[in-house]
């Protein structure tokens, strides 16, 4: 278990090939958020890191990579599309793309679009996945009766629904890839972009066994120390602002 602060491009070079068993992390945004440093966040930069990311990545095992698009003179980047079309070209698989629907409400701006209120998790395997623990979510038609037409019987008895022909419904079902999430946007907190937990932790969970090494070269903030922690997970944590990493390294006593 270790927190470096350093840059990690440099750091991931130190790393053994096939290492890492699952990465969670969200990179700069194409310079979107405004921080405490001077950061030049363009193809020279992520390029080289994915590379690294493959390299240090055990075989069959994920990337989950959180991110958006800046808007620049009034048209959207698309750096996370070329972002995940580089990982591909990289050899790892687009194993997912999915999507964080942010359920705190989002600012509305005037400007000719429709408000932005989610982001892509793309998930990127290094051949096929060795894991996924499927979360589940409770059904909304728990034990409720169908038949094979697909439709509603209330009555076992019923003359035109046969027993043989009834089933009833699980009481869970498999999520989809559209996942529910707030934004954590209150004045208090010490960083400007905190993961949701929960995004965190599922994909933790659905990615990884306990005391897999859990990877995030850009750390930001605690959280995905906290939920690799939590759920019984090695982790590795990069991060290269100086303010930031004394308040995880703090966190970390705890």
């Amino acid at each position: 278990m270790r927190l470096i602060h350093w840059d990690c491009l440099e750091e991931m070079k130190k790393f053994n090939d096939n290492y890492i068993d699952l990465t969670v992390t969200s990179p700069p945004y194409d310079n979107l958020r405004t921080y405490t440093w001077s950061l030049e966040w363009w193809e020279h930069i992520w390029k080289p890191i994915i590379e690294e990311l493959y390299r240090i990545t055990k075989d069959w095992w994920v990337v989950v990579w959180v991110v958006w698009d800046a808007t620049i003179k009034w048209s959207e980047t698309g750096t996370s599309f070329k972002q995940a079309l580089y990982f591909k070209e990289c050899w790892f698989n687009l194993h997912d793309t999915m999507i964080w629907e942010k359920t705190t409400p989002v600012p509305q701006f005037k400007t000719k679009r429709y408000t932005q209120s989610f982001e892509y998790m793309f998930i990127l395997s290094k051949w096929k996945p060795n894991i996924c623990n499927y979360l589940e979510t409770k059904c909304k038609t728990a034990w409720m009766k169908k038949n094979r037409n697909n439709k509603w019987a209330f009555s076992m008895n019923s003359a035109d629904k046969p027993r043989n022909e009834i089933t009833i419904t699980k009481d869970k079902k498999i999520l989809n890839n559209v996942r529910k999430y707030p934004v954590w946007w209150k004045k208090d907190l010490w960083h400007p972009a905190v993961f949701p937990e929960q995004l965190a932790e599922d994909h933790i969970l659905s990615r990884s066994n306990e005391w897999d090494i859990i990877f995030d070269p850009f750390a930001w903030s605690w959280t995905v120390w906290k939920m690799a922690k939590l759920n019984n997970r090695k982790y590795i944590l990069i991060e290269k602002v100086e303010e930031y990493f004394n308040i995880i390294n703090e966190r970390l006593t705890f």
